[in-house]
């Protein structure tokens, strides 16, 4: 099967994402995820801490990244963003023929950057995702540099959520030695089936330099665990099974 948007689409609306779309094209066909179909979200800190990752770029580069993905997974162009502080500071699209820029475009109009309130903005995701009626997976790109203002909650969200077909890929930002992430590398391993019926969730660091991280590597993360979460989600009956038969190699 073919990826959902075509090269030649790519090419007339975004030209600039024509590199990154061929890459995760090969990074998705290396894990027999080809043809495969899921949405595709995209969550991005916007606490004070980020102001210096806004700034150079690094968010509107993970944010192309990431529709360079969705092309291949999903046909309509477009990759909801939720931008989260103390608050859901805003719940945005960003559209192949509209991407640059658009980071910029959106931040530009939101207020105080505030805290880390990861429920709230696991909760818009849901909320979207229920109500756009699709049955497809989702892939959720969730980008923070710290920890949540409640732990509890964001634990409750997340082993709730895994009844849903919505899988939460964490990157983090920063200094990969911050304790800030602890949180995150214990909420990846939270226990199956006591906690959660699947492992719904995976973490990975991008470092201190986000943009020191390659395309290759970043898909390759990006799409580390989510193959075995589509196998066990569609043995539990949480995703429907692939069209034709899965090819997926975890």
């Amino acid at each position: 099967m073919d990826a959902a948007i075509s090269l030649e689409k790519v090419q007339a609306t975004a030209p600039r994402l024509v590199s990154l779309y061929k890459t995760a094209g090969e990074r998705l066909r290396a894990r027999g995820l080809g043809g495969e179909r899921a949405a595709v979200y995209l969550v991005v800190d916007h606490s004070g801490s980020m102001r210096p990752y806004y700034r150079d770029g690094s968010v509107q580069a993970l944010a192309d990244r990431v529709l360079g993905l969705s092309a291949h997974l999903d046909d309509d162009g477009v990759v909801p963003a939720v931008f989260f502080s103390t608050d859901v500071d805003a719940i945005a699209d960003i559209e192949l023929a509209a991407h640059h820029g658009r980071v910029e475009e959106i931040v530009a109009g939101l207020g105080h950057m505030g805290q880390t309130s990861y429920h709230l903005a696991m909760d818009a995701v849901i909320d979207h995702y229920l109500d756009s009626g699709g049955g497809a997976p989702a892939l959720v790109v969730f980008q923070t540099d710290g920890g949540p203002l409640s732990r509890a909650a964001a634990e409750r969200y997340l082993c709730k959520a895994a009844r849903l077909p919505l899988f939460w890929q964490f990157i983090g930002f920063g200094n990969p030695a911050s304790k800030q992430f602890d949180y995150l590398r214990g909420l990846d391993e939270l226990a199956v089936p006591a906690r959660r019926v699947v492992d719904n969730s995976g973490f990975f660091h991008a470092g201190k330099d986000p943009f020191a991280l390659s395309d290759d590597e970043l898909y390759d993360r990006l799409l580390g665990e989510f193959p075995r979460w589509l196998a066990a989600a569609r043995a539990h009956g949480i995703v429907p099974p692939a069209a034709g038969g899965s090819t997926v190699r975890p």
